[in-house]
């Protein structure tokens, strides 16, 4: 009995999307099935590599990966990338292997990509500055690992939508820099992040909607810089964070739910501080809200 090939037929763009919901792995095997499917992965919109694929790897063929993914990326006639996504569970770059991953970031930013979601070691030392520059994204998800990251002063990304930073050392006014520069930012996230030299966390966007700050502090240290947010339109607020030394925030006519956890280790204005925090959002219609017995006592 034949069994007719329909998804052959498929034009190329349809068979493309249909690899895009494949492991890399499982979509560079297709090209075994027929002359039509032979080079047809190289044009996927969605290229996402994690430690899984590295693990099946051993030492005598990581050279041909590291070839295999120059080529996957920098290929003739490519579509623009709708995704590069490089999860690390071992190291991607170190003194073994000595990937070229900021390459890899480049040539995934001069083919439009629209979202880049990096999980790596040392970031910032890879980090290319066309990061910074890139006019086609849209959402940017960098998770740190606790390296410090310092954006340039010519930041522009002009149509990002959404950020998300985590377990990131973040330097100097480097949050308003970028937020500053980021002129149509709807969606925004600091997850266990810390800070250096900076007296304050300085969040100024007409256009954000969502904004989540779940902030790293070392207990027993003090949590001592002001954090002001000027969002007008925003419409759901998570802080989970200990007391900071004061809040400026502006008033958040649309904001709709907020979800505040605070505590402190040890500060005199902690009641303070976090009866301003609460007042600040004092429009909002759902609240959901943790606090600790040093800061328990709460007047609004």
């Amino acid at each position: 009995m034949c069994v007719e090939d329909r998804i052959s037929n498929f034009p190329d763009h349809i068979r493309c999307h249909i690899l895009s919901f494949l492991p890399i792995k499982a979509a560079v095997r297709t090209s075994i099935i027929s002359t039509k499917w032979r080079y047809l992965f190289a044009s996927i919109s969605t290229i996402k590599f994690d430690g899984y694929l590295m693990s099946g790897l051993t030492e005598r063929n990581l050279d041909s990966f590291k070839n295999f993914v120059d080529r996957l990326l920098k290929f003739p006639d490519q579509v623009s990338l709708d995704c590069f996504r490089l999860n690390d569970i071992i190291s991607w770059n170190d003194e073994d292997h000595n990937f070229d991953v900021s390459d890899w970031i480049c040539a995934a930013l001069c083919r439009g990509v629209k979202e880049i979601d990096l999980d790596l070691e040392n970031l910032w030392d890879i980090l290319p500055a066309l990061l910074f520059t890139c006019h086609s994204l849209v959402t940017l998800k960098l998770d740190a690992v606790g390296s410090e990251i310092k954006v340039p002063s010519d930041v522009c990304l002009g149509n990002l939508k959404t950020l998300q930073l985590r377990n990131s050392v973040l330097f100097g006014d480097s949050i308003h820099r970028l937020i500053s520069n980021c002129h149509v930012l709807e969606d925004l996230a600091f997850i266990e992040c810390g800070f250096d030299n900076i007296s304050e966390v300085n969040i100024q966007s007409p256009s954000l909607k969502r904004l989540v700050l779940e902030f790293d502090v070392t207990e027993g240290r003090y949590f001592n810089f002001v954090v002001v947010i000027n969002a007008p339109n925003l419409v759901y607020f998570q802080y989970h964070a200990a007391v900071a030394a004061s809040y400026t925030l502006s008033t958040m006519k649309s904001l709709e739910k907020a979800d505040i956890s605070i505590y402190q280790f040890d500060s005199i204005n902690s009641e303070t501080s976090a009866t301003h925090l609460i007042q600040g959002i004092c429009n909002v219609r759902s609240l959901s809200l943790t606090i600790d017995e040093v800061v328990s006592k709460l007047s609004i």
